[in-house]
C-alpha cells in the first residue's frame, strides 16, 4: 500500500511539470525542472539556513548537544556516496532555531522508522507511522548531495498531498553521506517551527 501512495506521489512530481508527454519520461532525472520555485530558493539558501540555525542553538546554550553529534551538524561535512541504499532507517529529526518565539531553538526527537526503496531512476523516502509524515523522491544531484522534495502528511490523511499543491506542506531538502554508514537529510527553511530541520539517516541491519 506504502509502495502505491509514493508512485501516485512520483506521478504527481511528473505530471506537475508542463511538458508534452513524450518528454515525461526525462523530468525524474532533472530535479530543477520539478522543484517549485520556492523550493529553488529555500536549497539555494541552505547555508544560510545552517548558519541561523547553529547560531541560534548555541545562544540558547545547546552547543553542548550540537558537539555531541558531530559530523552530523557541520555544513561544510560532506562525503562522496550521498545516494543512500534502498532499505530501512532508523531516523531521528532535530530542528535548529526557532522561526518565531513561543518556537525551541534546538529540539531533538526520538528515533523513528522510515524506508528508502527504488523508484524508477530514483529513490523513495518515508516515515512509517506518526502524525506527521514525510515522503518524496530523492534525485541523483552528484556524488556528493542528492535532492529530496516531497510533502508532508499529517494525522489519519492515507494519501501523500501532490507536491507543489500546498506551499505550506511542500518539502525540500539535500542528501549528504556523513560517515560509513550514516546520511543526513537537510531541510532549510521549513514551513513550521524551526530554521533548519536535520534528520539523521542510519541504515537498521
Amino acid at each position: 500500500m506504502k509502495r502505491a501512495h509514493l508512485g501516485t506521489l512520483a506521478g504527481a512530481l511528473i505530471i506537475a511539470v508542463a511538458v508534452p508527454a513524450a518528454a515525461k519520461d526525462d523530468i525524474p532525472a532533472d530535479w530543477h525542472r520539478v522543484a517549485t520555485p520556492d523550493d529553488r530558493t529555500r536549497l539555494r539558501n541552505t547555508r544560510q539556513a545552517w548558519l541561523e540555525g547553529l547560531a541560534k542553538a548555541r545562544a540558547a546554550g545547546q552547543g553542548w548537544a550540537i558537539a555531541a553529534q558531530g559530523m552530523l551538524f557541520d555544513p561544510d561535512r560532506a562525503l562522496v556516496g550521498a545516494k543512500p541504499p534502498a532499505g530501512d532507517y532508523r531516523c531521528r529529526v532535530f530542528k535548529l532555531g526557532g522561526q518565531r518565539s513561543g518556537n525551541r531553538d534546538f529540539t531533538a526527537y526520538p528515533a523513528f522508522r522510515c524506508r528508502i526503496d527504488p523508484e524508477g531512476e530514483m529513490l523513495s523516502f518515508y516515515k512509517i507511522g506518526g502524525s506527521q509524515r514525510p515522503a518524496g523522491l530523492v534525485f541523483d544531484d552528484g556524488g556528493y548531495r542528492q535532492i529530496f522534495l516531497g510533502t508532508l502528511s499529517l494525522g489519519d490523511e492515507e494519501l501523500p498531498m501532490d507536491y507543489g499543491r500546498d506551499a505550506n506542506r511542500d518539502m525540500a531538502g539535500i542528501v549528504q553521506r556523513i560517515g560509513p554508514r550514516r546520511w543526513r537529510l537537510v531541510l532549510p527553511y521549513p514551513h513550521f517551527e524551526s530554521l533548519l530541520d536535520v534528520v539523521e539517516l542510519v541504515p537498521i541491519d
